[in-house]
């Protein structure tokens, strides 16, 4: 049964090649950073429902790391670069440590972490699905491995 699952798990989470240059993970580490990413992402929801923030503004804020995407419009370097900045887990993780120092501080409304749970887990919803960070020869090329079907010229 184990090794059933296992098979399931490691068929759902395959990439297509990678290019020689690309850098991605591929095999057992691949299958280990999606599913850690399907860990981070259970629990910022679980964090986030135990926040007591509203459930719309989950809703509505959860695709907003998504614009940084725009740099694109400019040229793949700077889309890459823009992407990275917001799909990275240091900026979510400096959002927590500041709200959690304030609270301390200052005795803040703890609503801030609320804001870092909706992000940590668009991070790790976008990884689960294979979109990792981004190599500047374009979009589909990311450190988790290709995007969709590669076509050789």
């Amino acid at each position: 049964m184990t090794n059933s699952i296992s098979l399931h798990l490691a068929e759902f989470m395959k990439t297509n090649k990678q290019s020689s240059g690309a850098g991605g993970v591929n095999g057992a580490p691949l299958v280990w950073l999606r599913t850690e990413a399907i860990i981070v992402l259970i629990l910022s929801i679980l964090l986030y429902a135990h926040s007591g923030a509203s459930w719309w503004r989950f809703g509505l804020l959860f695709l907003t790391p998504d614009l940084a995407m725009a740099g694109y419009w400019l040229n793949e370097r700077i889309g890459a670069i823009a992407y990275n900045v917001v799909h990275s887990y240091v900026g979510p993780l400096a959002l927590a440590g500041a709200a959690l120092v304030g609270m301390q501080l200052v005795d803040l409304n703890h609503g801030w972490l609320a804001y870092e749970f909706i992000w940590t887990a668009h991070i790790a919803f976008d990884r689960a699905l294979g979109y990792g960070l981004k190599y500047p020869e374009g979009f589909k090329s990311t450190h988790l491995g290709w995007l969709g079907k590669r076509v050789e010229a």
